[in-house]
């Protein structure tokens, strides 16, 4: 009975690879092109073919990296009108966001200057603050931050 099954049944189709995950297409797209993966460039290739709009928001994420990492900050007026006019929802509200302060936006895309070393020490104060919920006051908090700066 069972050599007459075995020739009778039928193997299954092979199983398709799963889909992507919203976070490893995010890491793609945010990741410059170059950093890349082997496995994972025919897969972002794949996934931006089969969604316009996906591959619209692409173009436009790179195209800000660009902006970011090579300060043209002067191009700014010009991706946020692009992001507008494709209608990209989630892109269109980041621009939107960056036009209510846009001077400060294009002066800290353009210029070299930068306050991000005093915005990651406000940054890491507030951690040891919040790892100290509850516990001491600002003496203890003081005594941290010193010890955390000197051990440096």
């Amino acid at each position: 009975m069972r050599a007459y099954l075995e020739q009778r049944r039928t193997r299954p189709d092979p199983i398709a690879p799963p889909p992507p995950t919203v976070r490893e297409v995010t890491r793609w797209l945010t990741r410059h092109p170059n950093q890349l993966g082997e496995d994972d460039r025919p897969r972002l290739k794949a996934v931006l073919e089969q969604c316009p709009e996906l591959r619209a928001t692409a173009e436009h994420v790179r195209a800000f990296g660009e902006m970011l990492t090579k300060l043209q900050g002067q191009h700014l007026l010009g991706w946020i009108a692009a992001v507008q006019a494709d209608d990209l929802p989630g892109l269109a509200s980041f621009a939107i966001g960056l036009e209510s302060d846009l001077n400060a936006v294009t002066a800290g895309l353009t210029m070299r200057w930068n306050s991000g070393p005093v915005e990651g020490r406000v940054n890491h104060i507030k951690m040891i603050k919040r790892q100290m919920f509850g516990r001491a006051g600002l003496s203890l908090l003081r005594k941290r931050v010193l010890l955390t700066a000197t051990q440096r």
